[in-house]
C-alpha cells in the first residue's frame, strides 16, 4: 500500500495558493526546467492568468520523501462555492492560506466553514510575510478566534502553524528566520495530515469532479473510499433517486506531477480518474457489479441569481461569431451544466431563451466570458436575484461585505453601502486603512462596487460572500440616470457627438458603427434620450470664422461584462460577441418603445 496524504488549499482570491502550489511542485523536482519558475503552472486558462482567480479545482501530486501527496488547488471566491464543496471531499486534510497583512477575508471563511464542517484538519500558512507592514502574529490569532466562531473542535484549534513566502519559495517555523525551500511546510504535511483510511470491502468511489477529453469523452474523478478499482471491471453506477446502471471501467489513470499516469490497479485512499463511465454526474457513486453501496450524493448551495440569456437579434448578428443560433446556445450551456454543479438552465418565454441560475454575478460573467471566446454570440439580460417565500414571509438572499478603504473615505464608503440596505456590523482600524464590516441584500452589491471605486478613487478593495435568506429589506434606489439611445443606424460623428456632449458621458467614440436602438452613452437627466450621433455637419462654400473650431471630446467609458450587467436597467441587454460588447433596449424601434411606456402608465 502507497503512503499517500490528501490536501486541498483554501485561501481567499489572491493571497498566493496557485504559486504555492506552484513552489511545492518545483521542490518535488517534477519541473526540473528552472524556466518555468514564476509562472503560474496551475492556472491554466487563460481568464484565470487574466485575472489572476483560480476558477477550476484542479488535482496535482508531488513525491516527497516516498509518500504521494495529493494536491488539490480550490477557488477561492464564493461564487465558485459548487467546486470547493466537491474538492474537499476528496481531502483529508486543509492548507489554510493567509496574508500575512491582510488576515482574514469573506472568502477565506467561506471555504474554512465547509472544511471545519467536514471534520478536516488545517494547517496554518502566513503567506506574504515578506511585505512591509505585515503582521503574522496577529493574523495567526485571528485565524485561531475564526476557527473558534466556526465551532472548530479541540483538535482541529490545536492547529501547526508555518510563515513564509511563496512568492519568494521559502517557508519557516518562525517568520523571522527564511529559509531556503518550503521543506518545512512538507514536513509538517507529512506529520499533520491523516493518511486516507483504509477500508477493505466492496469498491466505493463518489465522482468529485470531471476532466473531458476530446479522445475518450468525459472522465470522472474521486478519491476511491473503499475496497480497490482495476482496469477492465465491471462496476455499477448509483445514481441519483435510486437508478443503477452497470457499465464497465475502460481505464484508470492517477495524477502523477502534472500528468496522470495509467495504472492496472488503483487502492483505497488514492485519488484516480476514470474512463469509460457513461451518463455520470458528479455526486454518483461507483460501486461493486454485484452489491452496490451508493455514498451520500453532494449537497451544493442554490442558486441565488438568474440571468436571460438570447440569441443576438441586433443588426449586426453574425457579423463575428461563429455560433449565433439557439440550438449552439443551448448545447452550450448543457455542456456546462455538467461540469459546474451550481448551474441551472431552463427554458425561457421565447424558443430562443434560457433562464440560466448561478450563484453571482462573477459566476455567471464568466461563463459569458468564456463562451464569448469559443466564438458564441449571445444577448444577456439584467441579472435578477431569486427571492424565497419562507414561512409566509418574502425573503431574499444577504452576504456579508467587507470593504478596506483609505480614512478619509470611510463616510462615503458607510454612506453608498447603508443607502442600499446594508447594516454595518463592525468596524476596525488596520493601519492607514479601515476595515468595514457589513450585511447587505445581494441586490444591493449590484453596480455598488464601480460606485464605490469612483467614490474612494479606486482605493477601495471590496469582498463579499453569501450568508443566508432573510426578510426583505425593501427597495433599493436603482441606477438614477437616463440612457442616451441612438436614433438611426451609422457611424458615430465627431461633430454630432460634440454639440451632444452638455447631454450625458459616451459609451462609444467617433468611427464607431452604431445602430438604432442601441445605448450610446448615459444621460445627465432620469429619462432616456434618443439623439441622433450620425449627423454630419452640412458643409458650405462659405468660411466663418470660428465655425471651424478644434473638437476635442472626453474619451468613452468602457465598461468591463461584471460592470455591464450591473449597469444595465430591466429593458436593456448586453449584446456580446467574440469582440465586441454593446449596451442596447430590448426593443430597438423607438416608436414601440413609447407604446409600451404609454401602456405600463
Amino acid at each position: 500500500m502507497q503512503d499517500i496524504r490528501n490536501i486541498a488549499i483554501i485561501a481567499h482570491v489572491d493571497h498566493g495558493k496557485t504559486t504555492l502550489v506552484d513552489r511545492m511542485i518545483q521542490q518535488s523536482k517534477i519541473i526540473r526546467n528552472a524556466e518555468s519558475m514564476g509562472t503560474e503552472i496551475l492556472d491554466s486558462n487563460d481568464l484565470e492568468r487574466e485575472r489572476g482567480i483560480t476558477i477550476l479545482a484542479k488535482n496535482v501530486s508531488v513525491p516527497y520523501k516516498g509518500c504521494k501527496i495529493n494536491i488539490i488547488d480550490t477557488p477561492g471566491h464564493a461564487d465558485f462555492g459548487g467546486e470547493v464543496e466537491r474538492v474537499l471531499n476528496m481531502a483529508d486534510g486543509v492548507l489554510l492560506l493567509v496574508d500575512a497583512f491582510e488576515g482574514c477575508m469573506p472568502q477565506t471563511r467561506f471555504v474554512l466553514e465547509k472544511a471545519i464542517k467536514l471534520g478536516k484538519k488545517p494547517i496554518v500558512v502566513i503567506n506574504k510575510v515578506d511585505k512591509p507592514n505585515c503582521r503574522p502574529e496577529e493574523v495567526n490569532e485571528e485565524v485561531f478566534d475564526l476557527m473558534f466562531s466556526l465551532n472548530a473542535t479541540e483538535d482541529q484549534l490545536d492547529f501547526k502553524t508555518v510563515y513564509g513566502s511563496a512568492k519568494e519559495g521559502w517557508m519557516s517555523l518562525d517568520w523571522r528566520k527564511p529559509t531556503k525551500n518550503v521543506q518545512p511546510l512538507m514536513d509538517i504535511i507529512m506529520s499533520e495530515i491523516p493518511e486516507p483510511k483504509v477500508v477493505d470491502g466492496t469498491p466505493q468511489l463518489l465522482i468529485s469532479s470531471l476532466e473531458y477529453s476530446p479522445y475518450v469523452g468525459r472522465i470522472a474523478v474521486g478519491k476511491l473510499t473503499r475496497g480497490s478499482l482495476k482496469s477492465d471491471m465491471n462496476i455499477s453506477l448509483c445514481r441519483r433517486y435510486g437508478i443503477i446502471e452497470k457499465q464497465k471501467i475502460k481505464d484508470l489513470m492517477v495524477f502523477e506531477g502534472l500528468e496522470k499516469r495509467h495504472v492496472d490497479e488503483v487502492q483505497c485512499g488514492d485519488i484516480c480518474a476514470v474512463v469509460g463511465i457513461e451518463g455520470f454526474e458528479i455526486g454518483d457513486t461507483i460501486a461493486d457489479w454485484e452489491n452496490p453501496e451508493a455514498l451520500p450524493p453532494i449537497t451544493v448551495d442554490e442558486p441565488t441569481m438568474s440571468m436571460l440569456f438570447t440569441i443576438n437579434n441586433s443588426p449586426f448578428f453574425g457579423k463575428e461569431g461563429k455560433y449565433v443560433t439557439s440550438r449552439h446556445i443551448k448545447e452550450r450551456l448543457e455542456k456546462e451544466m455538467e461540469k459546474d454543479l451550481a448551474l441551472k438552465v431552463k427554458p425561457g418565454q421565447g424558443s430562443d431563451s434560457f433562464l440560466v441560475y448561478g450563484r453571482g454575478v462573477l459566476h455567471l460573467s464568466i461563463l459569458i466570458e468564456v463562451m464569448r471566446r469559443e466564438g458564441f454570440e449571445l444577448q444577456v439580460g439584467q441579472p435578477k436575484v431569486l427571492d424565497k417565500m419562507i414561512n409566509g414571509q418574502r425573503c431574499e438572499p444577504v452576504e456579508n461585505l467587507t470593504i478596506e478603504v483609505p480614512e478619509e473615505f470611510v463616510g462615503k464608503a458607510i454612506e453608498l453601502t447603508t443607502r442600499r440596505k446594508g447594516a454595518l456590523v463592525h468596524m476596525e482600524v488596520r493601519g492607514d486603512r479601515t476595515h468595514l464590516d457589513f450585511d447587505i441584500p445581494s441586490r444591493g452589491l449590484m453596480g455598488l462596487r464601480s460606485n464605490l471605486m469612483t467614490a474612494t478613487q479606486g482605493e477601495a478593495v471590496m469582498a463579499h460572500r453569501y450568508k443566508d435568506y432573510e426578510p426583505y429589506k425593501g427597495d433599493i434606489e436603482s441606477r438614477n440616470t437616463g440612457s442616451m439611445i441612438a436614433h438611426e443606424t451609422g457611424e458615430a460623428n465627431a461633430y454630432a457627438m460634440d454639440k451632444l456632449q452638455d447631454r450625458g458621458r459616451f459609451f462609444v467614440k467617433p468611427g464607431d458603427h452604431v445602430y438604432a436602438g442601441q445605448v450610446i452613452g448615459e444621460h445627465n437627466k432620469e429619462n432616456d434620450l434618443t439623439v441622433n450621433i450620425c449627423k454630419a455637419k452640412k458643409l458650405t462654400n462659405m468660411r466663418a470664422s470660428g465655425s471651424d473650431e478644434k473638437i476635442v471630446l472626453p474619451p468613452p467609458i468602457i465598461f468591463s461584462l461584471e460592470e455591464a450587467l450591473e449597469y444595465i436597467k430591466s429593458d436593456e441587454l448586453v449584446e456580446v460577441t467574440p469582440k465586441s460588447m454593446r449596451l442596447r433596449k430590448i426593443l430597438l424601434d423607438e416608436s414601440a418603445r413609447k407604446r409600451q411606456s404609454r401602456n405600463e402608465e
